[in-house]
């Protein structure tokens, strides 16, 4: 990764690139918007004017500016020196944790572990249906970060935690953040609404079983904590608003989850509130050197809408079965009611 500072039309301007390719523009330490007309060529706006850049020669210390589509001339750029990241232990942790679900029999030997797992506590049948909504839920996940261009390593199911959706690249806005995490409720969505009607077509409880089940694991998924989906989209929002506003909101977040870990003894929910306390902390240390496009009010507004219309979707299906004679699909109505 390099970063090049720069100078136009008294502005001062920092691009950061990997390769030929820019993958972020800041003017004055704000991260700002640019588009990839085509193949190492990039423009963004400023005072009115288009600025491109071209990035073909950059390896070379050379960068080619452009001023509304006419050439305007060529930048000789000083030598640069690609920052090598520091080792430590976090470091010897990520290798070591990269090398590990890079090899394809630990997909498999963890799917095997968490349908024995839950079908030791529950039954074969249960940890079928429990599997395949996870997996459907990070398929979402997966599919949003392929529809940004983001490579991913796949999906990984964690026994007795849930799954995970693992990416080789790192999201550049606020608005993929927003989508990539709002997908993954979205497929699990259209997995209860299936669940209903093959349940009406078929009269088979299984079916409706699973649209409860995957109601119920996505609209926990939603709630507004960190690290869940909904605590991303909340981050994305009020982070994209002002900083103390993201952290303030965070912080309630948090304390929403401590309170929901222990009204129902929900141990596992500290150990994820720790973890997004620490992303909290992170956000807020480098509020100032975010390479994260943020949304803007529109984008804010929308963001806010697409996950009301996705927690509507799930609760309506709880709804659905509030009333129903058996137990076990009445269950997650009356959770959420109590």
């Amino acid at each position: 990764m390099i970063r090049i500072q720069l100078t136009l039309a008294e502005q001062d301007y920092s691009l950061v690139l990997v390769g030929q390719k820019i993958v972020q523009i800041f003017q004055e330490q704000q991260a700002i918007g640019f588009d990839n007309t085509r193949e190492n060529y990039f423009e963004f706006k400023s005072n009115g004017q288009v600025i491109g850049l071209d990035t073909s020669a950059v390896l070379d210390n050379s960068l080619v500016l452009y001023i509304d589509g006419e050439l305007a001339k060529q930048l000789t750029l000083p030598p640069m020196e690609k920052t090598k990241p520091k080792q430590g232990l976090f470091g010897l942790f990520a290798l070591g944790f990269k090398i590990f679900k890079s090899a394809k029999v630990v997909k498999v030997a963890l799917a095997g572990a968490s349908v024995a797992g839950y079908a030791w506590l529950f039954t074969f049948e249960f940890a079928l249906m429990l599997i395949a909504c996870l997996v459907i839920h990070e398929y979402g996940h997966v599919r949003a970060m392929q529809y940004f261009g983001i490579k991913t390593k796949g999906i990984y199911l964690i026994p007795f935690v849930g799954g995970l959706a693992v990416s080789d690249d790192k999201i550049t806005t606020r608005w993929q953040d927003v989508v990539i995490s709002l997908m993954g409720p979205a497929f699990g969505l259209i997995t209860s609404v299936l669940g209903v009607v093959l349940y009406y077509a078929t009269e088979m409880e299984i079916f409706a079983g699973v649209a409860v089940l995957s109601a119920l694991l996505n609209l926990f998924n939603l709630l507004p904590i960190l690290p869940l989906d909904g605590g991303h989209v909340l981050k994305s929002i009020s982070f994209s608003m002002r900083s103390w506003v993201g952290l303030s909101i965070c912080i309630l977040g948090v304390l929403f989850g401590l309170w929901i870990s222990y009204t129902f003894g929900l141990m596992l929910l500290v150990f994820f509130l720790f973890i997004g306390a620490l992303e909290i902390a992170f956000e807020w240390r480098g509020r100032h050197f975010s390479h994260l496009v943020p949304l803007d009010k529109y984008g804010q507004g929308f963001s806010a809408v697409m996950y009301a219309l996705v927690v509507a979707g799930h609760v309506a299906v709880m709804m659905h079965f509030a009333d129903s004679e058996n137990a076990i699909l009445s269950l997650p109505m009356k959770i959420l009611s109590s």
